[in-house]
């Protein structure tokens, strides 16, 4: 019983400092990730291309770290993009809990369709996914049609370059918020 004990602590201090210590984003190069990020998200999901010019404004995050072992966290950085134009720096923080067990890197962009999820993205102290304007997960069948979205209001989201492993089920408290650039 201790040995799996302590086994448990090696790999949660593991997990910790990898997303610790991870490859993060250095601020300078913050941009041109994000746009290559979108680039390849174009290539692969022809819908996420299709609402490109339709969107009021996109925020991708290129890389979010995400680990745990019970207990678990993610953050990444992000641009938002207001007509192919950079407008603002965003973090995105979230804490879970529940059997979970690993840990994995990912990118995911969000489509604001409408001015005033926009304006609540920009006027929030920090908004929580889940909160505020309705989200579509564009799954990968989605992502690869985009006659089968149906573009009205709310926010898309599409996950992409999805890296490591990561398995389990919890609760979590995500929160997207303005940062300095």
């Amino acid at each position: 019983m201790i040995m799996r004990i302590r086994g448990i602590r090696w790999i949660l201090a593991f997990l910790l400092a990898w997303a610790a210590c991870g490859p993060a984003v250095a601020k300078g190069n913050l941009d041109s990730e994000a746009r290559a990020a979108l680039q390849s998200l174009y290539a692969k999901a022809p819908a996420a291309k299709a609402l490109r010019d339709k969107a009021k404004g996109i925020l991708v995050f290129p890389s979010v770290t995400k680990a745990g072992f019970v207990v678990g966290g993610q953050t990444g950085d992000g641009v938002l993009y207001e007509g192919g134009k950079r407008t603002g720096t965003y973090n995105t923080t979230a804490g879970t809990i529940g059997l979970q067990a690993g840990a994995q890197k990912y990118g995911y962009a969000l489509f604001f369709m409408t001015d005033e999820d926009l304006k609540y993205l920009k006027s929030s102290k920090g908004w929580s996914l889940g909160t505020g304007p309705n989200i579509v997960i564009a799954d990968e069948g989605t992502a690869r049609d985009a006659s089968s979205l149906t573009v009205k209001s709310g926010v898309y989201a599409f996950i992409f370059g999805q890296k490591g492993l990561m398995a389990g089920v919890g609760l979590v408290g995500q929160k997207i918020s303005k940062t300095k650039p």
